[in-house]
């Protein structure tokens, strides 16, 4: 007998498997040159004298990529995927996706170029020149459009909570982009801020952290609260806490840049806002990392065999960490300890590697085969050498980072009976050498993780075929 089958709900996952393929190129460009710029530090001759390759140079064009290439497209892949299966809809304009991949693959090019000539507004996280702003802008607004559009035509009524955290991120990020990118052109590549002087630092900081805040911390929430709870097969631990989480950190997170400022022009009760509401962020931070940890509550056994929801649990632990010790540097007597050393690398990298880079990774590797009609990656084995290797990596650049810089904020403050300094500034580069060289160590673990990774992604996209994924249909009796 023949059963009359409901019409399928058909998702459009092409823009999906673009910049899933394209987080994986990226991670891999941005993170060999961060070990380039690393070793460049420990070795400064490999510079070669040419100024394209000098650090001031390429250290943008890191930050760049690992944040907004690699971040970013793993951004999009993952919300592109969630707010089609929350929503149980296919993308709205699926062409305009498409139309967000090439002008956001253009950015990245275009800055790819730029950074290395030299133009620059010098503005950290915030480096690209007018031209580029302006396409960053016409392609964060398709972004925009498809994101909440498919949100507007959804079949259920209910907003899951990962996509309240990526719409979170789409428009804080827009704002600040668009405050903060304000320029007058004075040519080509050429622009001066619309702000001058220590209101230029506020809004660069406001900026700053923000991008921390809601595009490397927001938006992997989104990953975290879709992904954990579909490989670990649990529902999450508390929804009603998701939700307190949301709310207390969009609204804390934008009050908090100031904490960068410290010691500076900046008003001194500004500073001291800025540092109280640092400290307020530890409470709705740990609160969605106990979240995600205890969704695997009943299913902890899963750890010891599956090295995908290792990267995804792990990484919550590199988030509890680093939103611990952010509010803790932003105390202005540790943070006249901490600021301007390297100190401040290692808690950015704890961030970055453990946080940022494990929960993209982990998200990669469960859609990577469903995207290409397999029912796993080509190699497991693979998938926990890349987390050994990048785990261990992680803890020799940040713990190597740490000791420097807590060393280097006592040699400096170091002082004789008679009120001059105890040591010169190059004794304290000298100190810092060895730790210089354990952090390329470090880093090139990780970035051996990641070309496990790119080996293993194209091993699977060989062995498999891309595939039109579609809710199943009853089949006929």
């Amino acid at each position: 007998m023949n059963q009359r089958s409901a019409p399928a709900a058909t998702y459009d996952d092409t823009v999906v498997r673009q910049f899933t393929l394209a987080a994986v190129l990226w991670g891999v460009v941005g993170m060999l040159v961060g070990v380039f710029i690393a070793a460049q530090l420990a070795w400064p001759e490999l510079n070669f004298g040419i100024p394209w390759l000098s650090y001031g140079r390429l250290r943008p064009l890191h930050t760049n990529a690992v944040i907004f290439a690699f971040g970013g497209c793993a951004l999009f892949a993952t919300s592109y995927w969630v707010v089609q299966r929350t929503c149980q809809v296919p993308l709205f304009l699926a062409k305009l996706a498409g139309f967000h991949f090439w002008t956001w693959q253009a950015v990245i090019v275009a800055a790819a170029i730029s950074l290395p000539l030299g133009y620059t507004q010098g503005k950290e996280y915030a480096e690209l020149e007018w031209p580029i702003d302006i396409l960053i802008t016409i392609s964060w607004v398709a972004y925009a459009v498809v994101f909440f559009g498919t949100i507007g035509i959804r079949k259920v009524r209910h907003i899951y909570v990962a996509n309240w955290f990526y719409a979170s991120f789409i428009i804080a990020v827009a704002v600040l982009h668009i405050v903060n990118s304000a320029a007058i052109p004075a040519g080509w590549m050429k622009s001066y801020s619309a702000y001058a002087g220590v209101q230029d630092a506020m809004i660069q900081w406001w900026y700053g952290h923000n991008a921390v805040g809601f595009f490397l911390t927001a938006g992997f929430l989104g990953m975290m609260y879709y992904f954990i709870p579909k490989q670990a097969e649990r529902p999450v631990y508390s929804y009603r806490l998701s939700i307190v989480h949301f709310w207390a950190l969009i609204f804390t997170y934008m009050w908090a840049g100031p904490h960068h400022l410290h010691y500076t022009a900046l008003p001194d009760w500004t500073q001291s806002i800025g540092m109280v509401f640092s400290l307020i962020l530890l409470a709705p931070s740990w609160g969605g990392m106990i979240n995600g940890v205890m969704t695997l509550s009943g299913a902890w056994h899963k750890l010891r065999d599956d090295p995908v929801l290792r990267f995804l649990i792990v990484s919550l632990s590199f988030y509890g960490m680093s939103t611990f010790e952010g509010p803790m540097m932003s105390i202005k007597t540790v943070n006249s300890l901490s600021h301007y050393t390297d100190w401040t690398i290692g808690h950015v990298h704890s961030g970055a590697l453990g946080w940022v880079g494990l929960i993209s990774m982990g998200s990669l590797y469960y859609l990577i085969p469903r995207l290409f009609g397999q029912k796993k990656m080509y190699s497991v084995p693979a998938i926990e050498i890349h987390f050994w290797t990048a785990t261990i990596g992680i803890v020799l650049y940040i713990a190597a980072m740490w000791i420097a810089g807590v060393m280097q904020g006592l040699m400096w403050r170091a002082i004789n009976a008679d009120g001059t300094l105890t040591y010169t500034f190059v004794e304290s580069v000298k100190a810092t050498y060895p730790f210089y060289v354990i952090r390329v160590v470090g880093g090139l673990l990780y970035l051996g993780g990641m070309l496990i990774m790119a080996w293993n992604t194209w091993m699977t996209v060989a062995a498999g075929r891309s595939v039109r994924i579609s809710v199943p249909m009853p089949q006929a009796a």
